[in-house]
């Protein structure tokens, strides 16, 4: 199982690379806009942050005290409604990419509360937000860079092919991508256990 999990990751490791590097300026963006005060990132911060508290199943969950069902709520749709999407949206190149750039960008953002002061200003506060937004942007690095792995393979026609006739895929890569799920699994698992039932907030 580890040796197919690295062959994987291997397999994969520019596409992971590439993401992780979006991840790594649009993150740093977002954190240098909102430290700076800058008002377009603010405000679409505090636009974000209202918008879940009013429809979020995670958020309503969290507000409401019920933090074992907003972690596993936290889980399933970063895993069902996003991971998985945005893998399969590699076969468009530019799907894993985008959103690479938009999650990272907000993942910087809401490094401010809602006074806009920093999470970063303070020991516990500074190590929750950065164990929290590492655990969860690996994850989806992993699940974005395994999209791109998927998509490349399709356009470069790297068979064997597997699947109907009227939409094959390619094998090699479609087994590296459930390998690399087995590591994203259980990144997202802790990732929301966490945030949402470790008490450093």
């Amino acid at each position: 199982m580890f040796s197919s999990i690295a062959s994987a990751l291997r397999a994969a490791s520019t596409p992971i690379l590439v993401v992780a590097a979006i991840y790594a300026v649009s993150v740093t963006a977002g954190i240098a806009m909102s430290h700076s005060g800058n008002g377009f990132a603010l405000a679409y911060r505090d636009s974000l942050v209202a918008r879940a508290h009013r429809a979020d199943p995670t958020s309503i969950a969290a507000d409401s005290g019920h933090d074992v069902r907003a972690a596993a709520t936290d889980f399933a749709r970063n895993l069902g409604l996003a991971a998985i999407p945005e893998t399969v949206g590699g076969l468009l190149i530019v799907v894993p990419v985008g959103m690479a750039a938009y999650r990272g960008w907000v993942g910087g953002i809401v490094s401010v509360d809602s006074h806009h002061a920093s999470h970063l200003a303070h020991a516990r506060s500074a190590v929750y937000f950065i164990v929290t937004i590492l655990l969860q942007l690996t994850a989806f690095t992993l699940a974005g860079g395994a999209g791109l792995h998927l998509g490349w393979s399709f356009f470069k026609k790297r068979g064997p092919f597997v699947g109907p006739s009227w939409f094959r895929l390619p094998g090699p890569a479609l087994r590296d991508v459930a390998w690399i799920y087995a590591v994203i699994v259980p990144v997202f698992a802790i990732g929301s256990a966490w945030e949402f039932l470790v008490a450093l907030q």
